[in-house]
Parts: structure tokens; C-alpha cells; sequence
């Protein structure tokens, strides 16, 4: 009975120092990648100012996960990596950055701040994911753009984007890459589209 009492705090005192269970691992964060800015074609600025909205997005893209698709109707993340903010915070940004870059916007706000503006961006994400087709990762990016005016709270523009861009590998280091660039494509159609949709009533856009 004596050998017995001191066995159990023994081997508490042994599991303690020395535990079986695996630690858990802080997953890898990525950021978005972006190309460097190219030097703008034109640098004649709008006469109005834009606020970019966060975009919504379905439950299972509103967050910092990595999304896969590996087959039909089914969707999963990459294990022990995530985007450094969330999905729709990451668009939104990049959005601004890409009308930063053009130096025609007068003025460029986001709807973390009050602050007005004559144009908001609004739009929601169907899709930002990796789709294998065929056994292949294709990055897949799908955004309903809605340009409107602040003032009279109308609609002047809306428009369906998607953009596909193939993966050069699996790992998810070049998945990330692949996420990047088909960002870079996306911002770039829709700067472009909005400095034509947003033109105030009689005048020009530039």
C-alpha cells in the first residue's frame, strides 16, 4: 500500500516534465503578394473622390482560411496557413491600393473611416479560392462590382469579374503566388472600369 501511494504522484510528476501529447503548430501567414505599380499611361485625375467598401462574402470565405476546392460542391482549406487579414478586408485593400496607384483618384477612402466621398465601390466575393480542374489548381477569383453615387444614393454601374490563374505547383507557397497575380488582374480590370462608369452628369471622367 506504501509503494502504491507514492507510485501515482511519481508518475504525475513524470508526465508533467515530459508530455506525450504534440504541441500544436502556429499556422504559416501569408500575405497577398502584389506586383510592383507600374507607371501610369495617363496621370489626368477625376474631379470626384471614391470610398472602397468591404465586399460581403459567403460564410465560408469571410475569413483568414485559405480556400480549396478539391472536387465538385466541396470546399476545404489548406491546414497551418492563413492570410494575414481576411479575405474581404485583403480585396478591399488591394482595391485601394490599385487606385492609389493610378494617381487619378483625388482622393481614396475605405469604409473603415466616415469620411464621404462622391463614388462608393461596393461589390460581394463569389469566389476566391484554388479549383482543381482537370488535377489541376486553377486560382479562382469572382467579384460583383457595384459602382453608385453618394449623394443621390444611385447605381451607375455593376459588373460581373472573374478571373482564373493557374497555379505552378501545389504547395501552398505557390498557391499564394497564383492568388497574387489573379488579384493583380482583378484590380486592374476594375480601376479601370470604374474611372469609366464614375463620370459626373455633364462632365468628363478625367
Amino acid at each position: 500500500m506504501r509503494l502504491a501511494r507514492f507510485a501515482v504522484p511519481l508518475c504525475l510528476a513524470l508526465l508533467a516534465g515530459c508530455s506525450i501529447l504534440p504541441k500544436a503548430e502556429s499556422p504559416r501567414v501569408y500575405l497577398l503578394p502584389a506586383a510592383p505599380a507600374a507607371r501610369p499611361a495617363t496621370t489626368t485625375s477625376v474631379t470626384w473622390t471614391l470610398r472602397i467598401a468591404t465586399p460581403t462574402a459567403p460564410r465560408a470565405l469571410d475569413s483568414a482560411r485559405i480556400a480549396v476546392v478539391p472536387e465538385a460542391n466541396t470546399i476545404s482549406v489548406y491546414a497551418g496557413a492563413r492570410w494575414a487579414d481576411s479575405v474581404p478586408h485583403l480585396v478591399r485593400d488591394r482595391l485601394a491600393d490599385a487606385f492609389r496607384d493610378t494617381g487619378r483618384v483625388r482622393a481614396i477612402g475605405t469604409d473603415d473611416g466616415n469620411l464621404g466621398a462622391d463614388y462608393e465601390l461596393d461589390g460581394s466575393l463569389a469566389a476566391f479560392q484554388t479549383e482543381y480542374i482537370d488535377g489541376k489548381p486553377t486560382v479562382v477569383i469572382r467579384f460583383d462590382a457595384i459602382v453608385a453615387g453618394t449623394r443621390k444614393h444611385q447605381m451607375v454601374g455593376a459588373r460581373r469579374f472573374e478571373v482564373r490563374e493557374p497555379v505552378d505547383g501545389k504547395a501552398v507557397p505557390q498557391v499564394v503566388e497564383a492568388f497574387g497575380r489573379a488579384m493583380d488582374t482583378l484590380a486592374r480590370q476594375i480601376t479601370a472600369w470604374t474611372l469609366e462608369q464614375a463620370v459626373p452628369p455633364g462632365g468628363t471622367s478625367g
